[in-house]
């Protein structure tokens, strides 16, 4: 039995002075840097994926890896780093992993310099000692991206998907809807993502938002969201179409330039609602019938309608005559709006004062104003009776 115990501490011994032995041979400690593998060569801008991989045979007390320069390459690190134990040839080894993005400035062959592992080891005393090992530098060849016009856009997948905020033909009369362009891009950053682009209409009012854009790191590279965001909203009549609008970008899986187009889209009030003015409640419908003249009022403006026109007849001329109280009971909920302050109720006055007579257009103008300082986000006025008169 002591035998027994005697060959097994004899045949573990030099294990345990092999591991922590203040003596570091090649074969224990290794760092590599890898490119991943790819039948093109890569263009400006586009991303090329890295791999940064240790093994490790021996005990390691702390840890940190110091990268280079990467002069002429902007980069993103794609997660934390990844400590795991592997078997390798039937023996456990300690790995460390770390992916990375680079996306090369200019063509020509770039090298990115040695990675350096800076560890804390233990020798056989169970001392703590330091000890570094570097990986190969690695040369990566750039073509140079063609010549366009627009923006580079170079890309491993591209996603976009156009939604809206309710059915942009069937709104209610004086309602805007919200409509958001959505990409997503696998393999580019957020500052590669091209500007927001102008959406146009003939004829429907648009406002745009800021854009947002997030990232979110994966082992395939970074995936960009980007949000392009507008409020719409037909113009003074039933409908308007938004014109088409499009997404330039270069795959660089199929190496082709591709076009993503949103065709055009109308944008309308609900038929089956008809014209009614936005915020019309039953009170207001009440109050508009109310404001019409009764019978007894009609005749007497009536009777002072036929003296002016009897004294006019007779060639006499009233400078400085007042006009006479109107008789449109729109014009009065439009004034009577302004004086409380009430935006909608003046709206609904001015959208059904646009709809007929000789001033419709000067109306539909001052309705546009209107709503340009309603839908814009701008503040409001407080005071809307200077807009009335």
């Amino acid at each position: 039995s002591a035998m027994r115990w005697l060959l097994v501490v004899l045949m573990i011994w030099p294990t345990l002075c092999f591991g922590q032995s203040r003596t570091v041979l090649p074969e224990e400690l290794r760092l590599e840097v890898t490119v991943e593998e790819r039948e093109f060569v890569p263009l400006e801008r586009e991303m090329v994926l890295l791999t940064i991989r240790g093994t490790y045979r021996r005990h390691i007390t702390r840890e940190t890896l110091v990268q280079p320069d990467l002069e002429g390459f902007n980069w993103s690190q794609l997660g934390p780093d990844t400590w795991r134990e592997e078997r390798l040839n039937g023996k456990k080894v300690k790995t460390f992993i770390r992916r990375m993005a680079v996306y090369p400035e200019k063509p020509g062959d770039l090298v990115i310099g040695p990675f350096r592992h800076r560890l804390t080891l233990t020798d056989e005393g169970d001392d703590w000692f330091e000890h570094e090992i570097q990986s190969e530098p690695v040369s990566i060849k750039v073509d140079p991206a063609p010549v366009a016009s627009g923006w580079w856009f170079p890309v491993r997948n591209l996603t976009v998907s156009d939604e809206w905020s309710n059915a942009p033909d069937q709104l209610q009369p004086g309602d805007g809807v919200l409509r958001v362009l959505r990409l997503e891009a696998l393999g580019a950053t957020p500052e590669m993502i091209p500007p927001m682009p102008e959406l146009t209409s003939p004829s429907a009012m648009i406002f745009p938002h800021p854009e947002k854009r997030l990232v979110e790191l994966t082992p395939y590279g970074p995936l960009t969201y980007a949000f392009w965001r507008w409020t719409i909203r037909p113009g003074n009549d039933v409908s308007g179409i938004v014109e088409p609008i499009s997404v330039d970008y270069f795959d660089t899986m199929s190496r082709e330039q591709k076009t993503v187009t949103i065709s055009a889209q109308r944008v309308a009030y609900d038929a089956a609602v008809g014209l009614k003015a936005v915020g019309d409640t039953p009170a207001m419908e009440s109050e508009r019938r109310s404001a019409l003249p009764s019978a007894s009022s009609l005749a007497v403006f009536i009777f002072i309608f036929a003296l002016c026109l009897a004294v006019g007849s007779r060639g006499l001329v009233w400078n400085g005559m007042p006009a006479l109280p109107g008789l449109d009971g729109r014009k009065r909920a439009l004034r009577k709006a302004a004086r409380k302050g009430q935006v909608g109720r003046l709206r609904a006055a001015l959208l059904s004062l646009s709809q007929d007579g000789k001033q419709a257009r000067h109306y539909k103008d001052q309705l546009t104003e209107l709503d340009k300082a309603v839908f814009s986000g701008r503040q409001k006025p407080q005071d809307l009776r200077p807009f009335s008169r």
